[in-house]
């Protein structure tokens, strides 16, 4: 009787008339009238036995939309042994895909792309607020550092900073 529960399940599906809605932008409240239908023709078909769980009622509502965009974005870069950026506000991320670097601002539209190994750049000023004065003093530190470095690690370290410091210096100048 239980390996024909699902055919005559989906024959009384069939058969029941089915409601089509059209395309729109509005919010479509979750339903859970083809749930309690499906459980009682469950309930007449195995009384005995738990009806299985459904698409239908592991769906949960959509979030609401919020009425004005996010002003900053929320950013969290986790790696497996620690936590490199924590609830940070930033302004825009810049992650690359495969299809090509992809920028990510508040209220970006939900995305999924397949990312590839390489730089994630995080905006989190714009550039008419960084102080060119410091982004010179820096660009001076960390070339000192890099004349100074005895270990492989101090000049990497302080190759990054020259080329952060002089990439921001780049960007001031236009």
């Amino acid at each position: 009787m239980l390996r024909h529960a699902a055919r005559r399940l989906a024959s009384r599906a069939a058969a029941a008339p089915t409601a089509r809605r059209a395309l729109a932008t509005a919010e479509v409240p979750a339903e859970a009238a083809e749930d309690s239908t499906f459980v009682e023709a469950w309930k007449k078909v195995a009384p005995n036995i738990e009806p299985p769980a459904t698409p239908l009622s592991m769906m949960q509502p959509r979030p609401a939309t919020p009425a004005t965009l996010p002003t900053k974005l929320t950013v969290n870069f986790v790696l497996p042994y620690k936590s490199e950026i924590a609830n940070k506000e930033v302004d825009m991320v810049i992650v690359p895909a495969t299809t090509g670097q992809m920028g990510v601002l508040p209220g970006h539209v939900a995305t999924i792309a397949e990312l590839k190994p390489g730089v994630l750049s995080v905006h989190e000023v714009p550039v008419d607020q960084i102080d060119s004065a410091l982004v010179q003093k820096g660009l001076a530190e960390f070339t000192a550092k890099l004349g100074s470095a005895s270990t492989d690690l101090e000049k990497a370290e302080a190759q990054i900073g020259v080329d952060v410091h002089s990439a921001l210096n780049a960007a001031l100048t236009g």
